[in-house]
């Protein structure tokens, strides 16, 4: 039933048909190398006394493996002058902290310290825990009551958005 006169049974020599059939059809070539028909032993023995196929010239290596094109256009000097740089401004002072700030880190330290150890300044971990969350809830609600709502002062609030 073996369209190459192989017996079912010979798996290895099925399998070599097979094979030899794919290689006719041209499957398995690599790209790499010319496609070029089947010829007799012939064929190729003349053509095996020409000289060999030039090498293609190299090309550059794709960026992903790196390379000396890609390294260059990374890493390499910067063509701009140093005169073109944009360079930003100096930042603003940071305001000065004010009295309220001053008065919610008190509180949170103080919390903070009822907390873990009350028994240093000689109170008892049952008054100091609850003395700590009010301490700590009292710092909070400071430092909430002091962020400014609505727009700056001196803004236009029928203007929109300003940046």
């Amino acid at each position: 039933m073996s369209s190459h006169g192989t017996d079912p049974e010979d798996v290895d020599a099925t399998f070599a048909a097979i094979v030899a059939d794919l290689r006719a059809e041209g499957v398995g070539e690599f790209v790499d190398e010319p496609a070029e028909p089947r010829a007799d032993k012939a064929d190729r023995a003349e053509k095996s006394d020409k000289a060999p196929p030039a090498e293609p010239e190299p090309v550059d290596p794709p960026w992903r493996i790196g390379g000396p094109a890609w390294d260059d256009t990374m890493f390499g000097d910067e063509p701009a002058d140093d005169e073109e740089h944009y360079v930003p401004p100096e930042p603003p002072p940071l305001p000065r902290p004010g009295k309220g700030a001053f008065i919610v880190l008190l509180f949170f330290l103080v919390g903070l310290f009822l907390l873990i150890a009350p028994g240093l300044v000689g109170i008892s971990a049952s008054l100091g825990t609850p003395l700590g969350i009010l301490a700590l809830a009292t710092a909070i609600a400071l430092l909430l009551l002091r962020v400014k709502q609505g727009p700056p002062d001196g803004a236009d609030p029928s203007n929109g958005a300003q940046v």
